[in-house]
């Protein structure tokens, strides 16, 4: 099992899915490009670049899981060598914008982001960044670990991360979903109610695919990795 975190975190944040997970389940949580061991990754950072890096790393055949951004790159994986990914588990991810310009608007933002990791202090990011409407409600512990992690990234390469992997720079993957003949979870917290629309969404254009509602809000991995855990400890079912 490839785990694959999400943005502005590192391989760490799987710490607590690993722990929970049975000892003969086999995993191997990757740095992606921009962050953590990665910060020094070769500029601009792409998605072919990204899909590079995990296949790199990756057995011949394999069980991918992204959270977020992670997912979204998980997604480009899978389409890319679907030969090899004999299963795929999305945690509170999307199959991308749809609208052009909604997407140039997102841009517009991620660069703005961008900036202001380049141009302030790291740590007021840090908290502008964990004050969104999407993490509402995280539990603090949960908040904590998240913060954590982000200080195991550099500022600079976080901006580099927006610029080349926001949702913003990424096209859209909806209307190829329909290729992705492996199974595939989705995994959504039930107070994130963007992400549980969005799952319903995949959910019908995923050949074979169930979704997994599971308490807690977006940040799963680290507010709720025994719920995560569970989903990678048992086989896929074919939905109902």
């Amino acid at each position: 099992m490839i785990l694959l975190h999400g943005f502005a975190g590192t391989r760490r944040a799987w710490d607590g899915v690993i722990a929970r997970l049975p000892p003969d389940v086999e995993t191997v949580a990757l740095d992606l490009p921009g962050h953590g061991a990665k910060a020094g990754a070769r500029r601009p950072i792409s998605f072919e670049d990204c899909v590079d890096d995990v296949l790199a790393q990756a057995p011949e055949s394999f069980c991918l899981c992204g959270y977020s951004l992670g997912g979204r790159i998980a997604l480009h994986v899978a389409l890319a060598a679907p030969e090899r990914v004999t299963r795929l588990v999305l945690v509170s991810s999307t199959a991308g914008i749809e609208e052009e310009s909604e997407r140039a608007q997102r841009r517009e933002a991620d660069e703005r982001l961008a900036e202001e990791l380049e141009g302030e202090p790291f740590e007021e990011f840090i908290e502008r960044w964990r004050s969104q409407p999407l993490f509402a409600g995280e539990p603090s512990a949960a908040a904590e670990r998240a913060r954590e992690d982000h200080r195991r990234n550099r500022p600079e390469a976080l901006a580099a991360v927006l610029r080349g992997l926001g949702s913003g720079a990424m096209e859209s993957l909806w209307k190829r979903l329909p290729e992705l003949q492996m199974p595939v979870d989705v995994v959504v917290g039930e107070r994130d109610m963007k992400y549980r629309e969005l799952g319903r969404r995949m959910l019908e254009l995923l050949p074979s695919a169930q979704l997994v509602v599971a308490p807690g809000g977006h940040g799963l991995p680290l507010e709720n990795p025994a719920a995560v855990a569970g989903v990678l400890a048992r086989p896929h079912e074919e939905p109902l």
